[in-house]
């Protein structure tokens, strides 16, 4: 037995104790159920018994909760209803159990054909749209109970007119007031005391309102009378004057379960960080209603409020469901007295409790500020379920899921490539300042498979680049697996076009799949012919362009340097895009903060100039930049470490000249960008900040002088690097 391996001898008195709750709170939500189902009330106490405890030893589940719930109940009442079978007849008493029987078989039949595969299509989104439409529903069914009516049924609408009709036919107002009470008190508590058993609480005032009498006298209801003793077990009576209907009506419910309680423990499974065993799962659902069958029961499913109630008080294994079980089937035994005390506003406060506790608020907050295309999603579902029901709110969850799929890779992430001058590979223009096209040359990365829905876009992309003088065009095609006959006929349609133009169209560093690909859709020139190549330098090379490459805005010789750009912070804005300025101040204050003020200065100052921090090894040029950062702190980086200004500039320049030396032996082009971004920062800071700028300059003055005369070797670097204003001033001959 699962539940076997879950067992902990720290955990085990809180799991027996919350399962104790979970059965006192499944008091008034089985009845309720039941009596929606068209059972006696009397039925949903049996539910909680046999089909839990089954349930509690096989399941994979070490929290998740079964017993009589809303979506089952709600589906047989209304098809009983559409029969013309009165609800709480003799008739349905006898019926329901068989409908509950052909729902555990179904459910066995999924899990041997492997159904639960199909809760791994499910998106995250939709698992939490599902999850808050259901906690919604059951909530807006509960509330007329608040009020002093009897429980709601149907979707929203209904929902909505039921509880105006309660308003005005049935409303009682003490039985507002106690239910509002205890619902404030429970969730203050639940905020505050979240570890005190506030729901034991309230139910025990609850009962002392029913046996002092103070409850009937302001007409709040009380739960039923309950007969005492455990169900009798028997196998329903088949009838066949109703096969058709029994079957497809069975057949809904079945799915309804298997989809409701997978997403349902599958979203607690994802939060807690355990996994499922999802056909496993789906036995012990058919298990458990062929147990709730043999007692006369209605179906019975997973409980996302019990559920939520468990994990409010700290259950961690299915000790849970085996207490309630156990406890449950005691107080058929010897309280039964007691639940004709309960009041029903009291109960179903700590209901909507439990509920409010499992609506996914947190994730649709992080879904409004994160990827608001996935809050549709997650919209979808909740309003699938609230206006539609279950089986609906699932669908349209995923349907809309697969419409975001399709619309991302109908417009998938592309980029143009050039070249950083001094640095290898091919990076992107817009991601990279520096980064420049080659000469005559398109580099584009697709970063999708192609076919239908976005071979026009990619066409598109390369018309709109293409130059009259554009000689060859390399697709980076890395990240592309796969095309369609589509896809396949518009490129080959293309290529013809470019090659009688003058342009040869390459594919280059993908899968060697897609060239087994291309000959199945026909193409198999391109392989032969060489327009598929391993590498963009190959590709690039077939086309008559080998390195040094000739850069656009560049000299003919390639060695030009664009003016535009900093090119010293490529680790930080290859990390993040057009926030890389932004992220490089954060990081400069952060080694602020992380400054150990006991510890030697001069040792403090080398380990922030080697950048140790959270992005370690940095690279000469992100360096170079950090070490700009930097000098904007300069004054609160000498109180930081009891230094002067002038001994802190002097240190940053001395590594400022180490990256100088190494950048320009190691990548001279690369040396050469740092230089004309440091004299166009300069100028800039001389403008906007003129003050700091000659405190800067004054400090710089001194350190080079010093390091002029302690180090002789950085003279020529120190010459080649700064303006003449920033130079020490030559040595008097003789």
């Amino acid at each position: 037995m699962q539940m076997l391996k879950q067992l902990n001898a720290k955990t085990l008195p809180r799991d027996v104790f919350t399962g104790i709750i979970i059965a006192l709170v499944s008091i008034p939500i089985s009845m309720g159920y039941a009596q929606i189902a068209g059972l006696p009330a009397v039925c949903g106490l049996y539910g909680s018994i046999f089909p839990i405890l089954v349930f509690g030893l096989f399941s994979s589940s070490p929290q998740f909760i079964f017993g009589v719930d809303a979506a089952p109940a709600a589906l047989v009442g209304s098809w009983l209803v559409s029969q013309g079978i009165a609800l709480g007849s003799p008739e349905a008493a006898e019926i329901v159990p068989v409908l509950t029987l052909l729902v555990g078989l179904w459910l066995v039949l999924f899990s041997l054909l492997k159904a639960g595969k199909i809760a791994k299509y499910i998106s995250t989104p939709v698992m939490g749209g599902f999850i808050s439409g259901i906690c919604t529903t059951i909530i807006l069914m509960q509330i007329p109970k608040l009020l002093g009516g009897s429980s709601g049924t149907g979707e929203l609408p209904e929902l909505m007119i039921h509880i105006i009709e309660v308003c005005r036919e049935s409303f009682q107002p003490m039985s507002l007031a106690v239910g509002g009470a205890a619902l404030a008190i429970l969730l203050l508590g639940k905020k505050f005391c979240p570890k005190v058993p506030m729901a034991i609480f309230i139910m025990a005032g609850g009962a002392l309102l029913g046996v002092t009498g103070f409850a009937q006298r302001c007409g709040i209801r009380l739960l039923d009378a309950v007969e005492p003793g455990l169900p009798a077990w028997h196998i329903p009576a088949l009838t066949f004057s109703r096969a058709h209907d029994l079957l497809t009506v069975s057949l809904t419910v079945a799915a309804v379960i298997m989809a409701e309680t997978l997403l349902a423990s599958g979203s607690f499974a994802n939060k807690n960080g355990y996994k499922l065993k999802d056909n496993r799962e789906i036995l012990v659902y058919g298990l458990g209603n062929l147990a709730a069958c043999l007692t006369g029961c209605c179906p019975v499913n997973g409980s996302v409020s019990r559920t939520a109630m468990g994990e409010q008080y700290g259950g961690k294994s299915q000790v849970m469901s085996v207490a309630a079980s156990v406890t449950m089937a005691g107080i058929l035994l010897f309280c039964t007295g007691f639940i004709g005390y309960l009041p029903v506003p009291v109960l179903t406060a700590i209901v909507i409790s439990a509920l409010l506790g499992a609506v996914e608020f947190d994730l649709a907050h992080r879904l409004f500020k994160q990827d608001r295309r996935e809050l549709l999603i997650f919209l979808g579902a909740f309003a699938g379920v609230l206006f539609f029901g279950t089986v609906a709110g699932v669908v349209i969850g995923v349907l809309l899921s697969f419409v975001s799929l399709m619309l991302q890779t109908a417009n998938p992430k592309r980029s143009f490539l050039g070249v950083i001058p001094g640095h290898e590979g091919f990076h992107s223009l817009e991601r990279n300042t520096y980064a420049a096209p080659i000469e005559h040359v398109i580099i584009y990365r697709f970063s999708s498979n192609l076919y239908f829905a976005n071979v026009n876009l990619f066409i598109s992309d390369l018309e709109q680049a293409i130059k009259p003088d554009t000689k060859c065009i390399v697709v980076d095609s890395g990240a592309v697996c796969n095309l369609d006959v589509t896809a396949a006929d518009r490129i080959e349609a293309f290529r013809k076009s470019l090659n009688r133009s003058g342009t040869e169209l390459y594919f280059a560093s993908h899968i060697g799949a897609l060239n087994d690909r291309f000959r199945e859709l026909g193409l198999s020139g391109w392989v032969e012919h060489g327009y598929v190549r391993r590498t963009i330098p190959a590709a690039l090379k077939n086309a008559g362009f080998e390195p040094p490459y000739v850069l656009e805005s560049a000299g003919k010789d390639g060695s030009g340097v664009q003016g535009a750009g900093n090119p010293t912070r490529m680790e930080f804005e290859w990390a993040f895009g057009v926030h890389a300025e932004a992220e490089m101040e954060q990081y400069t204050a952060a080694l602020l903060q992380n400054i150990d003020e006991n510890a030697a200065p001069e040792e403090q100052l080398s380990g922030i100039l080697r950048a140790k921090g959270v992005w370690k090894d940095v690279s000469d040029s992100d360096q170079e930049e950090l070490l700009t950062h930097l000098q904007r702190h300069i004054h609160e980086l000498a109180e930081k470490l009891h230094l002067k200004e002038s001994a802190v500039e002097e240190a940053i320049e001395a590594r400022r000249m180490k990256l100088a030396l190494r950048l320009m032996k190691n990548n001279p082009k690369a040396a050469e960008a740092v230089r004309i971004y440091n004299q166009n920062y300069e100028a800039s800071l001389k403008e906007q900040e003129p003050k700091l700028y000659e405190t800067l300059m004054q400090y710089r003055r001194q350190s080079l002088e010093h390091l002029t005369e302690v180090h002789p070797e950085y003279a020529d670097i120190i010459h080649a690097f700064y303006a003449d204003e920033t130079r020490p001033a030559p040595a008097e001959e003789g």
